[in-house]
């Protein structure tokens, strides 16, 4: 173990809302095995920041809470965030946007892969065809929310919001793309805008994207406008190795990815700010629908645990998890949403004990 990996790594853990408490610990359980059979030091710090916090007692984010995880944590597990007890996310927002915007995690990164050929949606297409990383610009474009609302609930109502690009933020998240294509050996970087309508800002992003690219002659650059890309996508998902577009479209297209994945509740990512604090999280939401249930998929949880073992420096820990998960979905361990029968609780369940067998 490298003298890194020796020290003692915070985690500060955010079960959220809905069914984030409940995917957030099988998250912990993977952690704690972790910290048992390899001995990692870990140190879990855990929050109850979410709805039910902020109904309780009207605390979103505290400043004190958020200078530890700013100054003393590695990571951040999160859960979901999202309660219709509270229709104006006032909560949700503090929280997240803290995280996003407060750590400056510009790299929203999002592997696309499907680990089954029972997940493949596509006709004639198999599990190895889909196997891409999207970079996601995480902390401008419409997220950063400018603007608002004029003679509001009248029939002249002007709703604007803005489109904030700046090029130190397109710059940052082009170059860790192509950075990333380099390390991992891919061959080719796409990049998705739309400069045939929204002129100024981005042709900002076509610019930079040709100005990086060069800096890299042995990638390939391949820009396509957004709509374009999806369709290639759902065309050819062979085509991709890394993707980089700004904010909105990178929602957009990540969600469309996950259906090649079996859906969100496969769907892992890292908001990440390279070699600083950075959190991990499911993208499926917080489905207050089957909240409490135990049928929530824990699966995306797992792949984000693997996300951030490898930020912190523990390396071959991701693709164990990657193989375990995979031999869940193939075995039929699973819950329903892909295919099986167990429970969120039993799903944990079953992915613990296969870890410890594949660690002892």
């Amino acid at each position: 173990m490298s003298e890194d990996s020796a020290r003692t790594k915070k985690i500060a853990i955010i079960g959220g809302d809905g069914i984030g408490p409940e995917v957030v610990a099988q998250g912990v359980r993977i952690l704690d095995v972790f910290r048992e059979q390899k001995g990692y030091p870990l140190e879990l710090i855990h929050y109850d920041f979410g709805a039910d916090r902020y109904l309780r007692d009207g605390v979103t984010f505290p400043e004190e809470a958020q200078r530890v995880i700013r100054e003393e944590c590695d990571a951040v597990l999160l859960g979901a965030l999202g309660d219709p007890r509270v229709p104006g996310l006032e909560h949700a927002r503090d929280i997240l946007f803290g995280l996003r915007f407060g750590l400056d995690l510009y790299c929203n990164v999002r592997p696309v892969v499907c680990l089954s050929d029972r997940l493949m949606p596509l006709k004639n297409r198999t599990a190895a065809d889909v196997n891409f990383t999207v970079f996601r610009e995480n902390t401008e474009g419409i997220y950063v929310g400018m603007g608002g609302q004029f003679k509001r609930g009248t029939p002249d109502e002007v709703a604007i919001n803005e489109d904030l690009n700046t090029r130190k933020g397109v710059e940052r998240i082009i170059r860790a793309a192509f950075e990333f294509a380099k390390e991992t050996g891919a061959k080719k970087v796409h990049m998705a805008d739309k400069s045939n309508a929204m002129r100024h800002a981005h042709e900002l992003w076509l610019r930079v994207f040709e100005e990086v690219g060069a800096e890299y002659p042995e990638l390939e650059r391949q820009h396509y406008y957004v709509d374009a890309l999806c369709l290639y996508l759902i065309q050819d998902p062979t085509e991709f190795e890394v993707i980089v577009t700004c904010n909105l479209f990178g929602d957009i297209i990540t969600d469309l990815a996950a259906g090649f994945q079996g859906g969100m509740g496969m769907a892992a990512s890292g908001n990440i700010r390279p070699g600083a604090v950075s959190m991990f999280e499911p993208v499926h939401g917080s489905a207050p629908p089957i909240a409490g249930k135990d049928i929530a998929n824990p699966l995306a949880t797992v792949l984000s645990v693997g996300m951030m073992l490898t930020h912190l420096g523990y390396e071959g820990d991701e693709a164990l998890l990657s193989g375990i998960v995979k031999d869940a979905v193939e075995s039929g361990h699973v819950t329903r949403d892909v295919g099986g029968e167990l429970g969120t609780k039993a799903t944990g369940d079953w992915v613990v004990a296969e870890l410890k067998k594949r660690l002892s």
